[in-house]
């Protein structure tokens, strides 16, 4: 059971809040929680908050963290969860230097959490709101059986990423009802030309012409049919509103649909949001904070957090050195029309306006960016020099994975890609009744990356489970066109002549 916090992290909190509101950061009320080990797994492994439904994936997901933690490979110093307030958990046998580095680094998600755009139509009553799914969830299963829910469950997660992060920013269905095509007898209305005389009827009006428009006429009415009319992202959406599911499946693909939502945001900023609770908590401890007996136990937990892997991206490492180049630069002056016309390297390295706008611009930049965004117009030639970033890619021949380029066009590009739609490739309901024998068809939006065609399958496979009709998935291979379908029992391949 969660411990109250002792008097010490009382003074402790209050004293880092009022510290970081001193520095500008706005935060929402936070509760903090001590737990043990086992019980900051427990409650990891349900995603940070206390309540969630019942599910086998979260018993596995504790059992590997027990496992991290057993075996020393990892160890959980904080959790906190975007809500008003705002939770957060500490372990109970931190140092009491840990418990310090971990309040300034909550509070830093915290101001996080409540500023940046990303974050503004989150649920911020979501605990309440995961606990009242779990509550219709085991409900459901006294009713219909853990078995059978619990099946529907996994079907659902497994394409609980086939929605539309951007769809809370922008109104992505038109409002306006289209006009029907006016008919006249067993053909369309035709626009005819003006003809003063009869017999220069064919010459202004030749049959040719009347047959094309005839054609046009057919072809509008033929798309203002297609169901859906405009190609739509949200899939699970398009599920809810279109496939044949009973009440109950209905408002748990609903609820699995809202908290897929409530985490997409965080999987959109996770590059700055580390990167901002990073920088803010080696501000806080160096600068106010900490005590000069701590330096060197400061110093050895803030490396932990800086470490990078061979083979992956620490997100707090490079947000917190975007972070920081951002507010060097802009305090310098390297921004604007007259650093990039300048071509003197010796003039550039020595440029110093002494503006001081850096504090202000990482603010404006924690608030209105995503990653996306963040890496697009940061992540600049002259930082990624610097760093030493390159591109890798797996040599089936060698059959291990090799640096492919140090080239800046490259390597950001590959970084982009790897962030774009949550890293998740990009699928379309493009129509749900495919030559009128109600068959749904997905389409791949290629950019450059080839759909994994054994995830494409399985994607198949538990999309026709709801669909309950046979399912499409338009891609390429290799460059050549192909189209995936599964029929509830075989799955075919085949290439395409021309896209749908």
């Amino acid at each position: 059971m969660p411990k109250a916090l002792p008097v010490e992290l009382v003074e402790l909190q209050q004293r880092v809040e009022e510290v970081a509101q001193g520095y500008g950061l706005g935060i929402f009320r936070t509760s903090y929680e001590v737990l043990d080990f086992d019980e900051i797994n427990m409650v990891a492994s349900y995603t940070g908050f206390p309540v969630r439904y019942p599910h086998w994936k979260w018993g596995m997901e504790y059992e590997r963290l027990s496992k991290g933690h057993e075996y020393g490979v990892s160890k959980i110093y904080e959790l906190v969860i975007n809500n008003d307030p705002c939770f957060a958990y500490l372990l109970e046998s931190n140092s009491f230097v840990d418990q310090k580095i971990v309040m300034c680094h909550v509070t830093g998600h915290n101001d996080f959490f409540k500023n940046n755009y990303a974050f503004q139509h989150t649920n911020r009553k979501m605990i309440d709101e995961m606990a009242n799914h779990a509550a219709r969830i085991r409900r459901y299963m006294d009713w219909y059986g853990v078995d059978k829910v619990e099946e529907f469950i996994d079907k659902v997660l497994s394409i609980e990423n086939l929605i539309d992060c951007q769809a809370p920013f922008i109104a992505r269905q038109r409002d306006e009802k289209e006009k029907d095509d006016e008919m006249i007898g067993d053909g369309f209305e035709v626009v005819r030309l003006p003809s003063d005389k009869e017999y220069m009827e064919r010459y202004v009006n030749p049959e040719e012409f009347l047959d094309e428009q005839k054609r046009k006429q057919q072809k509008k009415a033929k798309e203002a049919k297609r169901f859906p009319k405009e190609p739509m992202q949200d899939v699970l959406l398009f599920l809810l509103q279109n496939a044949p599911l009973t009440r109950w499946q209905r408002d748990v693909l609903e609820m699995l649909r809202e908290e897929a939502y409530y985490f997409a945001p965080q999987a959109m900023t996770k590059i700055m949001n580390e990167g901002w609770a990073t920088y803010w908590h080696s501000k806080l401890m160096t600068e106010k904070v900490m005590e000069s007996s701590e330096l060197i136990d400061f110093a050895d937990r803030h490396s932990g957090v800086l470490q990078m892997a061979p083979g992956q991206l620490n997100p707090y490492k490079l947000g917190v050195e975007l972070y920081r180049d951002i507010e060097s630069r802009w305090n310098k002056g390297q921004f604007g029309p007259e650093w990039d016309d300048c071509s003197n390297m010796a003039e550039k390295r020595l440029w110093d306006k002494q503006l001081g706008l850096g504090r202000e611009k990482i603010f404006q930049v924690r608030k209105i960016y995503t990653d996306v965004t963040f890496l697009d117009e940061f992540f600049t030639i002259d930082f990624c020099k610097q760093h030493g970033f390159f591109a890798y890619a797996y040599d089936k021949k060698r059959q291990e994975y090799v640096i492919e380029s140090r080239e800046f066009a490259k390597v950001k590009k590959k970084l982009l890609s790897s962030f774009t739609n949550l890293g998740q490739p990009v699928i379309h309901v493009v129509d749900g009744n495919y030559e009128n024998r109600a068959e749904l068809v997905l389409k791949h939006l290629h950019e450059g990356v080839d759909l994994d065609v054994q995830f494409g399958r399985a994607t198949l496979k538990n999309v026709h489970a709801i669909w309950t009709r046979p399912v499409h998935l338009m891609t390429s291979v290799e460059d050549r066109p192909m189209m995936l379908s599964f029929d509830g029992q075989n799955f075919q391949e085949k290439l395409l002549t021309k896209q749908i």
